[in-house]
């Protein structure tokens, strides 16, 4: 578990149970940020000595430039899927130190997060659009005729992705996740979206549901909308105060979810709701029920995403305080703000509940111009072990081990200074490992390539993926 890093060091993640802080640099000796003032310069990349930066492929056109921002990620084989606002990227990632581009779609209409499943590819479109075609442009107004919500692709040809079916969503798809029936003929998308407003005339409040599309894989033009659930009959957190100051704690109300993650084999969900964070009971896949809620309004501003652990007992939600645009990471926000809850779930079948453990938030402070909160992130397959990749955003890579909940801590990091050309956005938005490698999509620095060595991660080497989707968890090591 090495430590001690290398290029400028300005501070050291904590973790925070109850009122006690645990400061690693202060455990190893290693000066605080105060007394060291120092950060990276522009585009400087700084990494712990466990972690070695292999390679970067810039953003390239046509998704590059206006509009364009990285997002999330897929795999598949050796194959890594990007989304960005503008469309999505195939990765060659055959050789993991040379990746190279496969092909680029250009399919205007934010998020565009992605999810694979054999030779599909599913894309979630949460901006309203003159029409569901790639070909399309913004449609602003919600009063005239407009279209958002899922679009499906074929890539059985890596070169030469096909555009075969689009299926409309109320309020569009911010994300979505893909959940596998029990007998592999289908998959359902569980699509999440939210921000409803009276003047927008396909997203009117209130909307406190999730949209369940069903796809025959062997007929995915038939794809269809087969249930809309209404996870929150009471409205959900009606929130409080004003994201205008991020200084001062507030919560969003709860109008839908922001990203919800399944662990299939477990028949379980965990949606990270704005307001509120849910366990769910997907037994029956068109008909997930809420077993459990839990607030805190005290310290989360935006349930933004989930993650389980290998056994289905813990889940990590992550708080996107600042809306994934303010500077959260500095003393000033704190430690429990813009940061990790750890939760145990406890007891069983609907008397399963989520029971707060401990939070976690990097301590290497990011200066007033850098974008900094907890964003997308997943396990690193270690049997019996809880370890967690996860973006931060400019705050850049982190790696932590929570195998004791109440207890977590770093095991290393990779982090770039701010972006050297102005305007391009900053940081990282998603990271995954897969297949002995952590794979990054920045918002506008592209496609970066991550080797950690250390004995802490080293058995996940071993373990090799044919798929994977980060909301869409499996079990490993059994």
């Amino acid at each position: 578990m090495a430590l001690s890093h290398r290029g400028r060091r300005r501070a050291s993640s904590f973790a925070v149970v109850g009122a006690a802080v645990l400061t690693i640099s202060a455990l190893l000796g290693v000066p605080s940020a105060a007394a060291q003032n120092q950060f990276p310069g522009p585009d400087e990349i700084v990494t712990s000595p466990n972690v070695k930066h292999l390679a970067n492929i810039p953003a390239t056109a046509p998704l590059k430039g206006a509009g364009a921002t990285g997002s999330d990620l897929a795999f598949t084989g050796d194959y890594a899927i990007a989304g960005n606002y503008l469309g999505f990227t195939i990765y060659d990632i055959k050789n993991p130190k040379a990746p190279t581009i496969a092909s680029q779609v250009l399919c205007p209409g934010s998020q565009n997060d992605v999810s694979v499943s054999g030779n599909l590819v599913f894309l979630s479109t949460d901006s309203r659009r003159s029409d569901d075609s790639c070909s399309s442009v913004a449609q602003n107004d919600g009063t005239k005729p407009y279209w958002e919500g899922m679009k499906i692709f074929d890539i059985s040809d890596k070169r030469n992705p096909r555009y075969i079916k689009a299926v409309e969503t109320d309020c569009g798809s911010h994300t979505h996740t893909l959940v596998p029936d029990k007998r592999g003929r289908d998959v359902y998308i569980y699509v999440s979206s939210y921000a409803p407003a009276s003047n927008i005339s396909k997203c009117l409040p209130p909307h406190d549901k999730i949209t369940i599309i069903k796809v025959p894989l062997r007929n995915p033009g038939a794809a269809e909308i087969v249930a809309t659930p209404n996870l929150f009959p009471d409205g959900g957190n009606p929130g409080r105060g004003s994201s205008a100051d991020i200084y001062v704690p507030y919560v969003v109300p709860t109008s839908g979810c922001h990203d919800i993650t399944v662990f299939p084999s477990k028949n379980l969900a965990a949606g990270a709701c704005m307001g509120d964070g849910v366990l769910l009971d997907i037994a029956d896949r068109e008909k997930p029920r809420v077993i459990n809620r839990v607030q805190d309004d005290d310290h989360f501003a935006f349930w933004h995403s989930a993650t389980f652990n290998n056994e289905g007992t813990k889940v990590i939600f992550t708080d996107e305080l600042g809306g994934g645009g303010g500077a959260t990471c500095n003393a000033k926000i704190g430690p429990t703000r813009g940061a990790n809850g750890i939760y145990d779930i406890t007891g069983r079948g609907d008397q399963r509940a989520l029971e707060f453990r401990s939070f976690y938030k990097i301590g290497r402070y990011q200066t007033e111009n850098e974008n900094c909160v907890a964003h997308n992130g997943a396990l690193l397959p270690v049997p019996g072990r809880d370890i967690m990749v996860q973006a931060w955003y400019s705050g850049g890579i982190q790696l932590v081990d929570y195998t004791n909940s109440a207890q977590p801590k770093e095991i290393g990091f990779f982090e770039r200074g701010p972006a050297a050309v102005p305007g391009e956005g900053g940081g990282v938005w998603s990271a995954y490992y897969y297949n002995g490698y952590i794979y990054a999509n920045g918002l506008g620095k592209g496609f970066d390539v991550l080797e950690v060595n250390d004995p802490a991660t080293d058995p996940a080497k071993s373990y090799r993926w044919t798929e994977f989707n980060a909301q869409t968890q499996t079990t490993y090591g059994k």
